[in-house]
This record gives structure tokens, C-alpha cells and sequence, in this order.
């Protein structure tokens, strides 16, 4: 896969430190793109980041072993992609009901619900998952065209075959 000119890609320790590091890196980086701190945009990038950055530290770490963010900007399409690899593959994201007895696990809701989609795929070039969210940049956007219309952007899900 050609990487393009606008990619930004940063591989961190599958530490809390690695994951906070991740997420301040794609906040500069974002700004850097235009878009500016405290703008919608940006700070949903940033929210959708740090939670998909802490579970690949929490639930995909293996040592010895990072983990790797990227931001893909495509404004031509009105979106960013970002994508979180780790080297778990056999441990899938499951986003749960948000029971509020339950510690945790309510990260991914926040991600469904900010982002214009999300998934799984199997991490390219090595064992692991991808996980990924479309996040919009037009404002007031009510669709966006499909994630099929770009070779960077794909709606692929992993089967849990091992």
C-alpha cells in the first residue's frame, strides 16, 4: 500500500505513557493539518485517539512488541481515518451496553458515537488487529460518500477464524 504525502504514522511503547503520548502527537499533528485545538474536529480525533490507543495498551499489549498509530486525512472525501494497530489479533473489540454497574468498557460507545464509523480489520504486514474510525470534517455533514470509493479506506471486518 502507497502511504500518502499526508499520513501521519507514529509507532508507541503498549504503555499508558506510549498511549498518552500517541494521543498528544495526533493533537499537534492535527493542528498542524488546520485543524485547529478546541475546534469539533480536532477534539474528536483527539477523544477517539486516546480511547483507541489505551485499549491497544490495556487489552492488545504483548511485549516487547508496539503498537502503531496513523491519521489519515482525506478532505476531499470530508473525512480522517484513524487506524491503531496492535499485535493481539485473537482479542476482538466488543463496545458493551454500558451497564453502570459495571468499571469500564464504555470507551467504544463514545467511539461509535463520534465517529461515522469503526471497525476491525487484520493488521497488514503482521499478527494483530487494526482498529479504525472514520471521523467527518464537514461541518454540518449529514452523509459521507462510501469508505469503498478510497483504497485507504475500507469497511473490512475480522472473522475470529485462528
Amino acid at each position: 500500500m502507497t502511504t500518502p504525502v499526508n499520513t501521519f504514522a507514529l509507532r508507541f511503547s503498549p504503555t499508558p505513557r506510549g498511549a498518552r503520548l500517541a494521543r498528544r502527537l495526533a493533537s499537534q499533528q492535527m493542528d498542524a493539518w488546520g485543524w485547529t485545538y478546541g475546534s469539533p474536529v480536532h477534539d474528536t480525533v483527539e477523544l477517539i485517539v486516546a480511547e483507541l490507543a489505551a485499549n491497544a495498551v490495556t487489552h492488545g499489549r504483548v511485549p516487547g512488541r508496539d503498537a502503531e498509530l496513523r491519521l489519515l486525512p482525506r478532505p476531499d472525501l470530508g473525512l480522517v481515518r484513524i487506524e491503531v494497530d496492535d499485535a493481539r489479533g485473537e482479542h476482538l473489540p466488543r463496545p458493551t451496553n454500558g451497564d453502570p454497574g459495571e468499571d469500564g468498557g464504555r470507551g467504544l460507545l463514545l467511539v461509535a458515537a463520534l465517529a461515522e464509523d469503526w471497525g476491525v480489520s487484520e493488521r497488514a504486514g503482521g499478527p494483530g488487529k487494526t482498529v479504525w474510525a472514520v471521523v467527518s470534517v464537514r461541518t454540518g455533514a449529514v452523509h459521507l460518500p462510501s469508505c469503498s470509493t478510497s483504497p485507504h479506506i475500507s469497511r473490512t471486518s475480522v472473522s475470529n477464524a485462528g
